[in-house]
């Protein structure tokens, strides 16, 4: 039978006995998780550029460095507290190719002129076109994403949110509401009408694919 995951008490007592060993039990045990998260917030164009082992050493070097903030933080869950480091570190990441003054991918696809590498729609555009089709040609499936990523911008800002915490990162609803700043009862609510909404843009966008 597993065994339920530790609780913040636990993990405070641990760091502030021992924490470098704490921190590497801890942030390994959830390295699944953590992986999870970057595959889905990784820009896709980055495929090939930076692997989701580079993102996760990273963000462990960072953790180690700022674990005095998790501390500081009296009702916040370590995971979710991870989550924003990772969050964090994928944005320096996405700043540092997409920089104005770099050459990057934009220039090999450019999907639109306001571009965001950091947001949620792209995000559940790209991983819900890999989900209806393989397409063999970057352009053919950048085209497909750009148009799918233009219907999801219509969604409200955090029932997207929600919709990518719960379907893509796999986080439960209490991480959910924590992670948004929400009640989980408000949590549970916005995901069920953003899944009936997500599943109409997806059927949309099969219907679209054929």
């Amino acid at each position: 039978m597993a065994q339920d995951p530790p609780n913040r008490e636990e993990i405070v007592a641990a760091l502030q006995a021992d924490r470098e060993e704490a921190l590497a039990k801890y942030f390994f045990a959830v390295e699944p998780r953590l992986k999870r998260i970057i595959n889905f917030r990784l820009d896709y164009r980055l495929g090939g550029r930076v692997s989701e082992s580079d993102v996760i050493q990273e963000t462990y070097v960072r953790a180690a460095k700022r674990i005095d903030s998790f501390l500081e933080k009296d009702d916040m869950p370590f995971f979710v507290w991870l989550r924003l480091e990772v969050s964090q570190k994928l944005h320096e990441i996405h700043r540092h190719h997409f920089g104005a003054e770099k050459r990057d991918v934009r220039k090999e696809v450019n999907l639109r002129g306001n571009n965001d590498s950091g947001k949620t729609s792209m995000a559940l555009a790209a991983h819900i076109v890999a989900q209806l089709t393989s397409p063999s040609r970057l352009i053919q499936r950048a085209e497909q994403i750009a148009a799918l990523e233009k219907t999801l911008a219509e969604m409200n800002e955090l029932d997207r949110e929600v919709i990518a915490l719960r379907n893509f990162e796999e986080l439960t609803n209490v991480e959910t509401a924590k992670a948004l700043g929400i009640e989980p009862a408000a949590a549970s609510k916005r995901y069920l009408r953003a899944l009936k909404r997500l599943r109409e843009i997806m059927e949309s966008a099969q219907s679209y694919q054929k």
